[in-house]
């Protein structure tokens, strides 16, 4: 929880889905959407700089959509932004995205074939000792800092990268550099992560040039040198029997690289800054360690690190009690959907008991159910397991931060002291 609400101007409803300032303070963005929940359940949005969409702010709106392959498609434009970043990306030089978010139909399909097995849940479980070993390392590290640390950025963030790039086959010293890159592609945003760059599509604009030479020389490196990992696969792959495209190629390596840990860090470290607001969840941890399959999925219903996705339409479509005409664009607001009372009992309340955690949508749904959900589950409930056991106390040590991005974002950084048993 920040310590001080800062007051905040918003002229248009539509604004808490696309201005990155207001995705910093989640107490307030929750209660003026439940608001806009209850009011409106498609709400149109026409702001300036961006063409015309609707939001969906209910969990079976967004469930619908989601699983609604025939009138709802992902595109190139599947993540809001305003119309002129868009025409900035393409001027300089970067490729239309082409990842399996973007993707769709055959394409899709052919392309997550790719990669899929390894996410698969048998292969997933296969991994669980060296998550084990990993998240020792972090908690380790916490008990070397002595009493205090920020768990976002000295435990949440390294801990997740270091299992994604530990199977994606990235050495251990280039880890730093796939977390500024990431930083600037998903958070570019907000002024922490800027740099030195002149304004956010500037900095975004950098990280993914940058990301193209790291990925071209890996790329070359592992059609040389064929190894068991994820850089491999993607460097050889051949979905449908044919060569990947260079676009592609290079933005399937973005989205592993970028969503296969930024998510899960955030799910972790807003999970942690809920369990500080409410002790005693964490302690029912330690007693019951069963209940760690619920935590996590609580921490990740809680958290929604992947604040939307955008549906184009077919054909001209009701959805909500409202028809939304072929082109059209919807956003579908998984924060919002996560805290639908009439689907969770006691929405707003972080309860890793809760029955009906299982039922969160952060992971999408229907054909583009992320592939790493496997990957998020066991990792944010391994890290939460160890630490239930191990600490003796926890308790904030300076105010949350979130990161400002209306795409992913979350606890960016989390001052934590503790106690070891």
């Amino acid at each position: 929880m920040t310590d001080v609400r800062r007051p905040v101007h918003v002229e248009q409803p539509g604004e808490w889905f696309a201005t990155p300032s207001l995705w910093a303070d989640m107490d307030l963005w929750h209660e003026q959407v439940a608001e806009i929940r209850r009011s409106h359940r498609v709400l149109a949005v026409d702001l300036p700089g961006f063409r015309p969409f609707w939001v969906l702010t209910r969990h079976r709106d967004v469930l619908a959509v989601s699983r609604d392959n025939e009138h709802w498609l992902n595109t190139s434009q599947s993540v809001l932004g305003p119309d002129e970043a868009w025409e900035k990306m393409l001027a300089a030089g970067i490729p239309e995205p082409r990842t399996l978010v973007h993707l769709d139909g055959t394409e899709h399909r052919e392309h997550r074939k790719v990669t899929n097995d390894w996410f698969k849940p048998a292969a997933v479980k296969n991994r669980q000792p060296r998550i084990d070993a990993l998240a020792d390392v972090f908690v380790q590290r916490m008990r070397d800092l002595g009493g205090e640390c920020d768990f976002a950025s000295d435990v949440a963030q390294p801990f997740t990268l270091r299992v994604i790039m530990d199977i994606y086959g990235v050495p251990e010293q280039d880890e730093p550099l796939m977390l500024e890159l990431t930083q600037g592609v998903f958070g570019a945003a907000d002024p922490e992560f800027m740099g030195e760059a002149a304004d956010a599509q500037a900095r975004a604009v950098d990280s993914v040039m940058r990301f193209i030479e790291y990925f071209n020389a890996l790329t070359e490196d592992r059609r040389r040198h064929p190894a068991d990992d994820l850089a491999t696969l993607i460097a050889t792959g051949q979905p449908g029997g044919c060569p990947m495209g260079e676009a592609e190629r290079l933005w399937y390596y973005i989205i592993v690289a970028t969503a296969g840990h930024d998510t899960t860090s955030y799910a972790l470290s807003g999970g942690v800054e809920a369990f500080l607001r409410h002790p005693g969840q964490l302690w029912l941890l330690r007693d019951d360690p069963d209940l760690a399959f619920k935590a996590a999925d609580e921490c990740i219903r809680w958290t929604s690190p992947v604040r939307h996705f955008m549906r184009h339409a077919t054909e001209d479509t009701e959805v909500g009690e409202v028809l939304i005409p072929k082109g059209g664009r919807v956003l579908l607001s998984y924060p919002s959907a996560n805290r639908d009372e009439d689907v969770f009992r006691d929405a707003m309340t972080f309860d890793i008991r809760r029955g009906d955690a299982d039922r969160l949508i952060s992971f999408g749904g229907g054909v583009h159910f992320c592939l790493g959900s496997q990957f998020a589950r066991r990792e944010v409930r391994t890290m939460l397991s160890k630490l239930a056991l191990a600490l003796q106390s926890i308790a904030p040590a300076g105010p949350a931060q979130w990161a400002q991005s209306a795409f992913v974002s979350g606890v960016k950084h989390l001052p934590v002291r503790y106690q070891f048993r």
